[in-house]
């Protein structure tokens, strides 16, 4: 997992607003996965190191509470 990832505003935005709609998502993993998904490539274009869509999912529940 990465260390730190300097983002625009508008993407730490974005990003805030996916994980809770991944957390909102519940049970629905398939929905949850997809919103995952799609903040991976989002945050692709701002990391050059190597990201996994497990590594977004460890950001999310990493960052749940500090929000």
């Amino acid at each position: 997992m990465p260390k730190t990832i300097n983002l625009p505003p508008a993407v730490a935005r974005d990003f805030i607003r996916d994980m809770r709609a991944f957390f909102a998502a519940g049970h629905d993993t398939i929905k949850a996965d997809g919103i995952a998904a799609q903040q991976l490539h989002l945050l692709r274009e701002h990391y050059s190191g190597k990201l996994r869509l497990t590594d977004v999912k460890e950001m999310f529940v990493a960052m749940r509470d500090q929000v």
